[in-house]
């Protein structure tokens, strides 16, 4: 199998190490293969793919889209480092309001599955990060949601004091305000 996968403190966020092959002149990693990851996270078929590039500082989230239109996500950094986040928002849930962060980075190749019911955000640790993440539902203007990036109730201990943040991300609503009808279990 081309892939580790660990579960986090919230088991449904993944973390996965994929097998990378180097050589002299490179190397080569497999970022997704369907019938691997059927076996630890939920068989999704992922419709967008998103890039995103960053400067050192830049915090975007906390991010989601409601149903209908809920995604799963499948997150890598191919260039820098990133500290990436899931906060579990699903109503009922035991791990509600808590979170979990990795380090995502060109260097360590790791991936970081998120499913429905969860709020994302990153922060860029290097000079320039360039983001790209799967979906499993196209982007809806009319269902994206977020959450206060540094809502004292979560307490995300971002590795950043000062983020430079957008102007959306500035005024979301903490989690007790937010727009959101997750309800764990949330249905694959």
């Amino acid at each position: 199998m081309p892939f580790s996968f660990e579960r986090l403190s919230i088991p449904d966020v993944v973390l996965v190490k994929p097998r990378v092959f180097g050589a002299a002149r490179g190397f080569f990693l497999e970022t997704y293969k369907h019938s691997d990851f059927a076996v630890f996270c939920a068989p999704h078929c992922f419709v967008q793919s998103n890039h995103s590039r960053s400067e050192y500082g830049v915090l975007r989230g906390l991010h989601y889209q409601k149903p209908p239109m809920a995604q799963c996500k499948l997150v890598s950094a191919v260039r820098g480092a990133i500290f990436d986040v899931a906060v579990d928002i699903r109503w009922g849930s035991p791990t509600y309001g808590q979170w979990v962060g990795e380090v995502l980075s060109d260097e360590n190749h790791h991936l970081l599955y998120i499913p429905r019911g969860f709020a994302h955000g990153f922060c860029v640790l290097s000079d320039v990060a360039d983001v790209i993440y799967q979906v499993t539902e196209e982007y809806a203007p009319e269902c994206d949601r977020g959450v206060l990036w540094n809502d004292p109730e979560i307490g995300v201990v971002w590795p950043l004091s000062d983020p430079r943040l957008s102007s959306k991300d500035k005024v979301q609503p903490r989690l007790r305000a937010a727009d959101h009808d997750f309800v764990y279990p949330v249905v694959p």
